[in-house]
């Protein structure tokens, strides 16, 4: 590709509800533009920008691809989106490299949970956005209903600046309201001609509804409007470019992606339409060491700026790191600055990506996107930049997690190979997450749902050769006491040579909750010789790690050692270990054991429909409501609740509320579990311990 100065590029991202035809309709602008010679399609297999194995066999995108294409002398660089909730993060990370974001909206589904989620999204990034009614062709598509839901659900600022000519198998073509032109597709071609009599009204009455939304723009053009003179062709184009740009209007088109109907009209509307770059002011962010604010131009002549939006692991080529370049110039076989981690990072060649193939170019200029192989220290969300004159641009606001479960290897042997591939797929996907309990010692990997976590397992097989198995996690669960004990422990053996004994009185006293252990010497006259002190404490420590009830550790205990006897010849630090361990064992079921159960703190956000249904659940769940605020067009209920009540949250909350709901969960605190409950732990605790002795 050619170099292409910022007021010739134009980035894109695609958004909407899953199955609204986002690939669809990149792939028909990439055929229509001439930037592919075959227009591919979704449920034939052979998409460009769905190339990985999943997304083919599943029929739907998983991760961000780029298409970049050339129209008419300017670049336009589409990034289209997964619309799955499971893949949100892939979204978020792609509007960080767009100036515009372009909602598909279903003309048969209407208006859905992924379009509000889209609008959200842009809403939240402050990002120039306009919408195109897809799938005109089907049956049921209806235009005038889809205008009614979103003008209802999104306001009076969106327009129509198309109208169908028909639809489903009489879709013809659209009319433009602004040029007042009909656009007719005839065989190969698309015609010009006179808008149809049977329009005419209804176009009348949207140019009014436009003129009106056009005048808010401008000062001039209002007092204009409001004297009762019409605005002009040239006048009512300019606002809408203007009021795009500042986020007064929001332009609706209408379109087959599958038909390709009317996509050049969409192509005539990016470059005329949609703010480049250059025009949309400066990129602000701070400095990595004086935290003072700074800023820069999206020109050539700025220092070198980008922010990495996407990290794609691939074990053949290494990591690869995609870019969206906000200031100056980066040239292949350099040096630039990684702000977030203050160390240096060498570029090799860089790349432009089409979907899965790069295309080598010598340099990335102002507002555009490229790619970079095998950076060491820099993943998605981090800055580069010029060393000399640094910054570090906000982080992607990305969700955290909200499923976990416990993976193992199916092979033997694997668990190297294992955790190497879920580091890798980590890099990649930052709504991906892998940690080791300590406890229960499994390896949990989290993700934002259940497809989510099925298509990483399945990037495992292919691409790092390991297979794995999925379940629920272990609950993190542990024992103390409420009561206190005094109780004695001898281990006393003798066959033959020298003998074992060891002897000790112990006292345990539950403590405070996250007070933890504390072992107490009350030794006088040397009834338990000063060097085996240490042994005593040692085996209670032992003991305590592998718990009493359930094979889950003991916390918050105070031990204190009363008093004790030893032999001058049989006595050894292992005797006086087993005697503390067994003392300890005896007098922990005597002082009123009780199990621990982790406490999650969950915040849910939900519109206000589904509070009631939401609180109930809760309280099911053993949950405590502690409070309810509003969060913008949310309602946000803060709860404690039972870890183990809320390991399939992430699916039930989605269930509950279509999709709408989202929530975040952290650690609070341990408490006890009810004794109805903590009897079945226990016995299905010891089941499983006996079954992994026998195996």
């Amino acid at each position: 590709m050619k170099k292409f100065n910022v007021d010739q590029i134009r980035n894109v991202v695609l958004l909407g509800h899953g199955g609204s035809g986002k690939t669809m309709l990149a792939e028909a602008l990439l055929f229509a533009a001439k930037a592919t010679d075959r227009f591919g399609k979704v449920d034939d297999g052979n998409s460009i920008l769905d190339y990985d194995p999943e997304e083919i066999k599943r029929k739907i995108s998983i991760s961000t691809a780029v298409g970049p294409f050339e129209y008419s002398g300017r670049k336009i660089n589409l990034l289209d989106t997964p619309g799955f909730f499971d893949f949100v993060g892939e979204a978020k990370s792609a509007i960080k490299a767009a100036d515009v974001g372009c909602i598909t909206v279903c003309a048969v589904s209407g208006v859905e949970v992924g379009t509000e989620k889209a609008w959200d999204y842009v809403e939240e990034n402050q990002l120039p956005r306009f919408l195109v009614i897809n799938k005109m062709d089907r049956e049921n598509a209806n235009f005038q209903n889809t205008v009614n839901a979103l003008r209802t659900k999104f306001g009076g600022r969106l327009i129509p600046l198309q109208i169908p000519i028909g639809s489903a198998e009489k879709l013809q073509g659209v009319i433009d309201i602004l040029t007042e032109k009909a656009f007719v597709v005839e065989g190969n071609k698309v015609i010009e001609k006179a808008i149809p009599e049977s329009f005419q009204d209804e176009v009348a009455e949207y140019q009014m509804m436009l003129a009106e939304i056009v005048a808010e723009t401008d000062d001039d053009l209002l007092i204009k409007y409001l004297d009762g003179q019409e605005l002009t062709k040239e006048e009512m184009m300019a606002g809408v470019k203007r009021g795009l740009k500042e986020q007064k209007v929001v332009p609706i088109l209408t379109l087959s992606a599958i038909k390709q109907v009317a996509i050049t009209q969409l192509l005539e509307f990016m470059l005329d339409y949609l703010p480049d770059p250059g025009s949309l002011g400066e990129k602000v962010g701070e400095h990595p060491v004086t935290n003072a604010e700074e800023s820069r131009q999206p020109s050539d002549s700025e220092s070198f700026s980008a922010i990495v939006f996407k990290t794609m692991a691939d074990p053949f080529v290494g990591k690869l790191s995609m870019m969206r370049v906000l200031s100056g110039v980066i040239k292949s076989d350099s040096h630039v600055f990684n702000s977030n981690r203050g160390v240096m990072e060498r570029i090799g060649q860089l790349f432009v990506m089409k979907g899965k193939h790069q295309e080598p170019v010598s340099q990335l200029c102002a507002g555009d996107i490229g790619a970079v192989a095998k950076l060491q220290e820099t993943f998605t969300g981090h800055t580069l930049c010029a060393k000399d004159h640094p910054i570090t641009y906000p982080l992607i606001d990305l969700p955290r997690p909200k499923l976990s479960l416990a993976v193992t290897p199916k092979t033997k042997g694997d668990e190297d190979k294992l955790g190497n591939g879920l580091t890798r797929l980590t890099e990649e996907d930052p709504t991906f997450a892998l940690l080791k309990d300590t406890v229960t010692h499994e390896m949990i990997v989290s993700g934002m749902g259940e497809l989510h976590l099925e298509v990483n397992v399945s990037k495992l097989h292919k691409k790092f050769g390991v297979d794995v198995l999925l379940k629920a996690p272990k609950i993190s669960y542990k024992e103390t006491i409420k009561g206190q004990a005094k109780i004695e422990g001898k281990h006393k053996k003798q066959s033959g040579g020298r003998g074992q004994y060891g002897h000790v009185w112990l006292e345990l006293h539950g403590k405070e909750k996250g007070t933890g252990f504390e072992f107490v010497d009350k030794i006088f006259g040397g009834a338990v010789p000063r060097n085996y002190i240490p042994a005593v404490e040692k085996g209670i420590i032992e003991t305590m790690e592998h718990g009493v009830l359930a094979g889950f550790p003991v916390v918050d205990v105070q031990a204190v050692l009363l008093d004790g006897s030893y032999h001058p010849v049989d006595s050894s630090e292992m005797a006086f270990k087993i005697a503390a361990s067994l003392a300890f064992k005896k007098g922990f079921v005597e002082a009123k054991p009780i199990l621990l159960e982790p406490v999650i703190s969950i915040e849910v956000r939900v519109p206000e429909d589904y509070m009631g249904d939401i609180i109930g659940d809760l309280n099911k769940k053993r949950g405590k409501i502690l409070g309810m605020d509003k969060a913008g067009k949310f309602q946000l209920i803060k709860a404690l609740a039972p870890q183990a009540e809320l390991a399939r949250y992430a699916i039930e909350l989605r269930s509950m509320t279509q999709g709408r709901g989202d929530f975040d969960a952290d650690f609070d605190h341990y408490d006890e579990v009810p004794s109805h409950l903590a009897e079945i732990i226990i016995t299905e605790a010891k089941k499983h311990m006996a079954e992994a002795l026998e195996n």
